[in-house]
């Protein structure tokens, strides 16, 4: 059965490439895939030394957890003509979905996310890493526009800037 494959992380991008890919999904008559990746504490690295199995656990259960809060966010009951399929994987975002859309027949749905030159040097990308290395083909989402607004107020917080209180006139 064909599959379509999508990441989230909660945030708008990925709630923008999840409604997406239900779409494909529906479009496609296929699965949806719901993938949220984690990790331990400090990385690969750092659980090998310091992380015993009780706090991996907790790591696993909580991004569970996190993953069900993202679908109820999203799609509250269930999407009409689809049912997401969620699953957590311990690996990072790229490779975790690289590895769960192994088929051809496959669609990757991501979201492109705000590449801000400070995000890019931060974080690598995971649209660019799944499109890098992906076997199937990678649908890559715009953030939504309100992505952008909500960016803006950041900027404007972090900066201690004024609000002008005409940018909320309509």
């Amino acid at each position: 059965m064909r599959r379509v494959v999508v990441g989230v992380s909660g945030t708008p991008g990925s709630l923008a490439a999840l409604h997406r890919a239900a779409a494909e999904a529906r479009a496609r008559e296929a699965q949806l895939w719901v993938v949220m990746a984690w990790q331990a504490p400090g990385g690969e690295l750092g659980s090998r030394n310091s992380c015993n199995v009780s706090a991996l656990a907790q790591c696993r259960e909580a991004a569970a957890e996190r993953l069900r809060r993202i679908l109820d966010l999203a799609f509250g009951a269930r999407p009409a003509g689809v049912t997401p399929a969620g699953l957590t994987v311990r690996a990072t975002p790229g490779a975790a979905l690289v590895d769960t859309a192994r088929g051809g027949d496959d669609l990757l749905v991501v979201g492109a996310g705000s590449r801000a030159l400070l995000r890019r040097l931060a974080r690598p990308s995971v649209a660019r890493y799944c499109l890098a290395h992906a076997v199937c083909p990678v649908l890559t989402v715009p953030p939504p526009p309100l992505q952008a607004e909500l960016d803006a107020v950041h900027r404007r917080n972090l900066w201690h800037l004024p609000l002008d209180t005409r940018e909320l006139a309509p």
